[in-house]
Order: C-alpha cells, then sequence, then structure tokens
C-alpha cells in the first residue's frame, strides 16, 4: 500500500443513499447496474468508474452509504436516484488490488499513515456516527468481466482537512 496525497475537482455524480448494517452492503452494490443501465439509457455521459460513499459511520449500529456513478454534466433523475457533487480538495488515496473484504484493513492501514503524517480528515464525530465530507471507494474492476474477486481494483479517496 502506497498512499499519496492528491488534489481533486469537483465531480457531479448520481446517487442512491441507503441506512444500512455492514451485513446490508451488498443490497447497496447491488443498485449499481440498474442506475448504469437507467443513466445510459437517458443518454447520460459516465465520467468515471462507480463509488460508494460513506456519508456517516456508526460501524456499531448504522452506516449512511451512496452507491454513486460520476457524470460529466446534470442529468434528469427520479427517486429514489438523486444528483449530487463530490467536493474539490486534498484527499489522502491509495489503491488496492484485491478481495473487497480486505478493504477494512486497507483503510485501517490509510487511517494510520495519516496519523503518523499529522493529516486530518474532513469529518466530524457526532452521536450518530462520524460524519464524512467525503470518503470514497471508487472501484475500477467490472465485475462481469472479472469475476475473481482477487483481483478487483479499488481505490480509497478520503478528504483532509
Amino acid at each position: 500500500m502506497l498512499p499519496t496525497i492528491v488534489e481533486r475537482d469537483e465531480q457531479p455524480y448520481v446517487g442512491r443513499r441507503e441506512s444500512i448494517t455492514m451485513t446490508e452492503f451488498a443490497r447497496v452494490a447491488d443498485q449499481l447496474p440498474e442506475m448504469f443501465g437507467d443513466l445510459t439509457a437517458r443518454g447520460a455521459e459516465i465520467a468515471g468508474p462507480p463509488f460508494f460513499r460513506y456519508r456517516v459511520i456508526d460501524m456499531a449500529a448504522e452506516l449512511v452509504v451512496e452507491a454513486g456513478i460520476p457524470v460529466t454534466g446534470p442529468v434528469e433523475v427520479t427517486e429514489p436516484t438523486f444528483t449530487d457533487t463530490l467536493p474539490a480538495g486534498r484527499y489522502a488515496t491509495t489503491r488496492h488490488i484485491g478481495h473487497p473484504d480486505e478493504l477494512i484493513g486497507v483503510t485501517a492501514k490509510l487511517l494510520d499513515w495519516a496519523q503518523d503524517q499529522g493529516l486530518t480528515w474532513d469529518m466530524r464525530q457526532t452521536p450518530s456516527g462520524e460524519i464524512w465530507e467525503c470518503r470514497l471507494e471508487q472501484m475500477f474492476t467490472n465485475p462481469a468481466e472479472e469475476p475473481d474477486m482477487h483481483k478487483w481494483e479499488t481505490h480509497l479517496y478520503f478528504k483532509l482537512s
């Protein structure tokens, strides 16, 4: 794992938000193919790989997670799909090739690395959990093209304060 710091421009996206427990995470992931198909049918220009955006994290209770797809411009959508913009700024990032179950450990290493560097996250602690300005898992592998989950490529991007 080789973390780096990058500058990201703001990025419009289309997403769906769910409040879930960790055991329900697949339900959010299952929304991506339907949403991608709907966007393609509407003529939307996809601007990058799909992602999961963690909004509120309370590992003991619930997560507020978005399944999202970057787009190049405005797209007309209907509920439960919405449009929003990922914020610009400095992000700590790392690339991982391996099974998605390994991302918890990769995230822990990225958090430790940032702490060792004296970096702080753009997040705040609340009674309902940690609220992050932007914490992404961006997926660069299409499961239909690569069924071996141990070969999947994921990039983590966590916004710095």
